[in-house]
């Protein structure tokens, strides 16, 4: 777990801590919706009662912060800082993984699915304004798939799911043996044709 805190951004949160006035007042830093391309990272004010026994701590020279459990292995690589501007100053949050984790051939199945989807696949659907999204797995490493946006209507949606998507997913994510699509493509409002 790799991340960066700026001794400016330390100096900038510890001071907005101690304006507070709260005995063991600290930082949390999570990610809402990690894992999708809606991923926002925040930070918070913690009280000391607000401390969750799963959260992961960071004991730094002039704060603690505490990370939610399940944000963790979004944050990797994250970088907090603080820059001063003429107007004031400016608080920044890059978490490079926030949208996606990297993923291993030890991360769940689910995780990679998402990840070859998130990035090789719907890069390419939006060109249509298409996109699809992993349901569930289910028995015998069967993905069941979501088409929205211009896919779901499309006629050639049937194509796009064996040629494109099942090929690239069962090639690149081991343990996958075929997709499932779980849209109903009777309905055509919005359709791409």
């Amino acid at each position: 777990m790799n991340i960066t805190i700026t001794d400016s951004a330390q100096e900038y949160l510890g001071g907005l801590l101690d304006k507070q006035g709260v005995e063991g007042m600290a930082v949390r830093i999570f990610i809402q919706q990690p894992g999708t391309p809606y991923a926002e990272t925040c930070l918070a004010y913690c009280r000391p009662e607000e401390v969750v026994e799963t959260d992961e701590v960071l004991d730094l020279p002039k704060l603690r912060v505490y990370m939610e459990a399940n944000s963790v292995p979004f944050l990797d690589e994250a970088f907090v800082d603080y820059a001063t501007e003429k107007m004031g100053g400016q608080l920044t949050i890059k978490a490079p993984n926030a949208k996606m984790p990297k993923v291993t051939a030890d991360s769940p199945i689910e995780d990679q699915i998402n990840y070859v989807l998130y990035s090789e696949i719907n890069p390419g659907l939006a060109a249509h304004g298409g996109e699809v999204k992993l349901v569930e797995v289910i028995e015998g490493g069967v993905a069941v798939l979501q088409f929205g946006g211009g896919c779901q209507g499309c006629s050639a949606v049937d194509l796009t799911l064996k040629e494109g998507v099942e090929k690239t997913l069962v090639e690149k994510v081991p343990g996958l043996t075929a997709v499932k699509d779980a849209t109903d493509h009777t309905v055509t409002d919005n359709a791409f044709m």
